[in-house]
């Protein structure tokens, strides 16, 4: 999309984060409703508070007298966005080590709140972060809630949970050592308020680990999020009952084996156990044949 698309997107955003109780109208845009519907043309949203009280076209839609009016005129209007894979620690790095040994001191002061920014300004109005610091992530979480900070909702996962951190992220990456262990850290999380679980290498951990995090995970109502690329990640997590599988594809080559096309198929026949998300990495399922011709 074009910048002024996002900046009709972002004023719509703007509008339902600010908690003035004013009445705004969106004037002239072109309207996307989101479910489909013919794109409205020169459209008039008026907006009370954070509701949207009438749809409308110029001409046909009076703008009630005293309402601040903000012009879409050349813009598309959209309904705000989701992104279900977010790291607000992560803005504009190409260097994974360097980026946390460097700024994780900035995280919650400067780089969590500039992340949600510029998501909101994006036009997402709600996301799902998969990995930071507990304390910082919750604090912007709520400081966002709060009106204190322009972002998104924000879910949160907190840490990743894992066999073991890599060097330098034990910040915000937990590792378990036996199941008792991987139970309490799941209550830890819990405990403190996280909106899911996020679990990682899966396959470096014992099956009996990988179990007891879901199953306490379920226990207290938290979906759990595999980061699942690897066939081996994927078994267990499905083995596991991991709700939601993040990544898949990416290194598949380009498809995975047999018993995990089985496992899935299975796994997703069993109606009362709830939905099953799975999330392909698409630029590497896509693009796959045009990759691998370049590393040739």
């Amino acid at each position: 999309m074009s910048k002024l698309t996002w900046a009709a997107v972002a004023l719509l955003c703007a509008c339902q984060w600010a908690s003035a109780q004013k009445t705004k109208a969106l004037v002239g845009g072109t309207m996307i409703d989101g479910y489909g519907g013919r794109p409205l043309r020169n459209s008039v949203i008026i907006i009370e508070g954070e509701r949207i009280k009438a749809i409308g076209q110029v001409g046909t839609l009076p703008v009630p007298a005293g309402a601040e009016i903000i012009s879409t005129e050349g813009m598309t209007v959209m309904p705000g966005m989701w992104d279900m894979h977010v790291h607000l620690m992560i803005n504009g790095h190409s260097d994974y080590t360097h980026w946390d040994s460097t700024y994780l001191k900035d995280f919650e002061r400067v780089i969590m709140p500039a992340s949600a920014h510029q998501l909101l300004m994006a036009g997402v109005t709600s996301a799902r972060d998969l990995g930071g610091p507990l304390e910082a992530s919750l604090r912007t979480r709520d400081r966002i809630n709060r009106g204190e900070l322009p972002g998104p909702t924000m879910y949160m996962s907190g840490p990743f949970i894992q066999h073991k951190p890599y060097p330098g992220t034990e910040a915000f990456r937990w590792g378990v050592n036996g199941t008792d262990d991987a139970r309490q850290k799941v209550q830890t999380l819990a405990k403190a308020g996280v909106d899911c679980i996020k679990l990682i290498d899966q396959d470096e951990m014992t099956m009996e680990e990988v179990q007891a995090v879901v199953d306490e995970a379920h226990k207290h109502k938290l979906k759990v999020v595999g980061h699942a690329h690897r066939p081996e990640e994927i078994r267990r997590g499905l083995l596991a009952g991991v709700d939601c599988f993040e990544h898949t594809g990416l290194a598949a080559a380009p498809e995975y084996p047999a018993d995990i096309i089985a496992l899935l198929r299975e796994r997703t026949a069993k109606m009362s156990l709830g939905p099953l998300f799975w999330t392909p990495t698409v630029e590497g399922l896509y693009n796959y044949e045009s990759v691998i011709t370049a590393v040739r």
